[in-house]
This record gives structure tokens, C-alpha cells and sequence, in this order.
């Protein structure tokens, strides 16, 4: 397991996180990689963020979780940067994706929030 992870994520909670995505992609507003992740984290736009597990190096994304707790943003992984990428119709893999408005995926985001840290979120 990558060092950047701070915990596991279930097969279900990841299903429900690529659907979450493909939603947002299409109805709300996302960004894209690392560096447009990070951006969107400290100016507060985002509001629910992605990591991908199978990032190399890790130093590319292993900032992300601690910043995302020092704003008090939820964050959550899936395994693959590829089917990331392929979750927001990029044909490209994907290292993380910041969700700014939530579009009609605000219900599935929400009840992943509630199922990753066992509380829900306003």
C-alpha cells in the first residue's frame, strides 16, 4: 500500500465514488491532476477529492490527504489512475480529481463522505 494512503477503501464506496464522478464530470465542475487538484484544495473550491492508489511516484500526490485535512475537505481513494481518468471521459489516466460543484452527484458524494468517515456532512 502506497504510503499517502490514510485508509482502505471498499470495492462498494469506490463503485459509488466512480459513478459520483462520472455525474459531477458531466452536471457540475471538476479538476484534473495533481497540480489542478492542489490549486482547487488551498483556494477552498473543492469539495469532495479523489486520489488515485496507483500513483508513481508518490510524491506526486502525497501531499493531497494532509492538505485536504488541514482544510477540512473529505478526500477518498480508488485503485487505478486509469479507470479515474476513464471515469471522467479522459482517455488518459488520472491522478486525482477535485470536485468543485457537485452537480447532481451532491446525494452520492454525501453518502460517500457518510461512509468513509462514519458521520455525515452538512
Amino acid at each position: 500500500m502506497a504510503s499517502y494512503i490514510k485508509f482502505e477503501v471498499s470495492s462498494d464506496v469506490m463503485a459509488k465514488t466512480y459513478e459520483a464522478l462520472k455525474l459531477a464530470s458531466t452536471t457540475g465542475t471538476i479538476r484534473k491532476g495533481a497540480n489542478e487538484v492542489t490549486k482547487s484544495i488551498e483556494r477552498n473550491l473543492a469539495r469532495f477529492v479523489v486520489i488515485a492508489s496507483d500513483v508513481q511516484p508518490e510524491e506526486v500526490v502525497m501531499h493531497i490527504p494532509k492538505i485536504c485535512e488541514e482544510k477540512k475537505i473529505a478526500y477518498s481513494y480508488v485503485s487505478s489512475k486509469d479507470e479515474l481518468g476513464k471515469a471522467i471521459g479522459l482517455n488518459v489516466s488520472c491522478t486525482a480529481i477535485a470536485i468543485e460543484k457537485e452537480g447532481e452527484a451532491s446525494d452520492k458524494i454525501k453518502e460517500i463522505v457518510s461512509l468513509i468517515t462514519g458521520k455525515s456532512k452538512q
